[in-house]
């Protein structure tokens, strides 16, 4: 019954997630504050899939306006049967909350396949991605972190706001799922006691 009566508390908490991972995702362009490295493309791969700009970023945070728009009392004015409508609006948003399943878990693998891939940085060796070797290894081998001459402090830098996207594109993930559980619910208790309404009749 709590997911069912928060559906609309749910579509709401997507707003600020998208809003903070469209943020973190830009400063990642920009290690310590400058732009000189983005303007040489100094940066990681992994930065120029704008997952945390699209896709969980902007196509969360579409699928959530839309999803409260459904939510709202107005829709209802759209069809001619209220019963109807609730059944297509259920429909829409499960749909819907699947996609934003599917963009926030594709978001949360790659952002955790950056990570353990590890920075692009300046070495001895020169430009490199010198921790993909270490399958994350380096995460806690905090010495080796030194490596990376150029940007300077790339590693903590990339590694906390990768460790955040991660966090926020996971807790979409769990209100996307929480969503369509709920609208099952509601659509298959509601289809149950039309059946049981017929029958009674």
């Amino acid at each position: 019954m709590g997911l069912e009566t928060c559906g609309s508390c749910l579509s709401c908490l997507l707003i600020p997630l998208a809003l903070w991972s469209i943020v973190v995702n830009i400063l990642l362009y920009f290690p310590n504050g400058k732009a000189s490295h983005a303007a040489s493309y100094q940066l990681p791969n992994y930065v120029w899939y704008f997952e945390g700009i699209c896709f969980s970023g902007v196509m969360i945070l579409l699928l959530a306006v839309i999803l409260i728009t459904l939510e709202c009392n107005m829709f209802y004015r759209c069809c001619r049967s209220e019963s109807c409508n609730k059944t297509y609006r259920s429909f829409i948003s499960i749909v819907l909350a699947l996609l934003g399943v599917a963009f926030s878990a594709y978001s949360c693998i790659i952002f955790t396949l950056g990570l353990i891939q590890g920075p692009f940085c300046n070495s001895s060796h020169g430009w490199d991605y010198i921790f993909k070797d270490t399958a994350g290894g380096y995460l806690t081998d905090y010495l080796a972190w030194s490596r990376c001459t150029e940007p300077t402090n790339i590693v903590e830098w990339n590694t906390i706001l990768l460790s955040i996207l991660i966090a926020l594109s996971g807790l979409q993930l769990i209100i996307c799922s929480l969503k369509v559980v709920a609208e099952l619910k509601r659509t298959l208790c509601g289809t149950y006691s039309v059946f049981v309404q017929a029958g009674i009749l």
